[in-house]
């Protein structure tokens, strides 16, 4: 199992106590890891300053015992929405069909005000990237091409409206990853299924 990384980590911990000085409310960020590397289908968006933004909303909103969304958590309902506000987070006039005001944006007074932490997270995470493309290109063996509880090699699902996740294809083989901003399933470029991706690597 890989372990985090440390500089990585140690840039998610500071961008998001940076947010707590301008919100004493917000909780604290237990575990960053949780964050590295993944996509929340919910938030439809990539980690990023922003996406930790949004994140911070829902933290305050479980502070205040505020129900910010249904629907299993895709729908951004107008209670997130102030909350977002709050945080200085601009919003589409009107919402989403199927996943509410999740699709927020840093208000440009927002980009000015947290621009150096901004800079020092996206450093990370580009050399996270780079750290994490690397090593996916490297063979792992079969347990590891197949997914299974030895880990997985982790392949870029795409969606029609042009977002993106890394995930093991055995995960899309489980149940679709729905995309927060269109409502579509993401799937493997070059692949009708994740079933087919798995068929193809099998085979």
């Amino acid at each position: 199992m890989s372990t985090t990384p440390p500089v990585l980590a140690a840039e998610l911990a500071a961008a998001w106590a940076d947010i707590q000085r301008n919100h004493p409310e917000l909780p604290d960020l237990a575990a960053p890891e949780s964050l590295i590397g993944e996509s929340s289908s919910a938030c439809g968006a990539e980690l990023s300053f922003e996406r930790l933004l949004h994140e911070a909303v829902h933290g305050i909103a479980a502070a205040r015992g505020v129900r910010d969304t249904s629907r299993a958590g895709r729908y951004h309902n107008r209670r997130f929405l102030a909350i977002a506000e709050e945080l200085g987070l601009d919003h589409p006039e009107e919402p989403h069909p199927s996943s509410g005001f999740s699709l927020v944006t840093l208000a440009s007074e927002t980009k000015t005000r947290y621009r150096p932490t901004s800079q020092r997270l996206q450093r990370a995470l580009k050399a996270h990237t780079v750290a994490t493309d690397t090593d996916t290109r490297n063979f792992r063996g079969p347990a590891a091409r197949h997914g299974s509880s030895g880990g997985g090699v982790r392949v870029k699902a795409v969606c029609d409206c042009g977002r993106n996740v890394r995930v093991v294809p055995s995960v899309l083989e489980q149940a679709p990853i729905m995309c927060g901003a269109c409502g579509q399933a993401f799937r493997i470029p070059d692949a009708p299924s994740a079933h087919g991706a798995l068929a193809a690597v099998a085979g």
